[in-house]
């Protein structure tokens, strides 16, 4: 898939990181995973890593990846 991108909204020359197209890819597939449209298998092979590789780089980054509540929650830590 391409994805056009207009150069106004890019980062100049100067700014942009040699692996932009590694960080856009793992950009993309964290938002997707968050928003629950993407498992994180998928999310991981969307942007060149493991399923457990990518949970760790998005919980680096902030994302949380595991959602358990109330009961779940009770359950897991007993």
């Amino acid at each position: 898939m391409t994805i056009e991108l207009p150069l106004a909204g890019l980062p100049s020359a100067a700014e942009m990181p040699a692996n932009f197209a590694d960080e856009a890819r793992f950009l993309l597939a964290v938002k997707l995973f968050e928003q629950g449209r993407i498992s994180s298998g998928k999310a991981g092979r969307l942007c060149g890593m493991g399923r457990v590789e990518f949970l760790l780089a998005a919980s680096r980054s902030g994302v949380p990846v595991v959602d358990l509540q109330g009961d779940d929650l009770v359950t897991e830590f007993a």
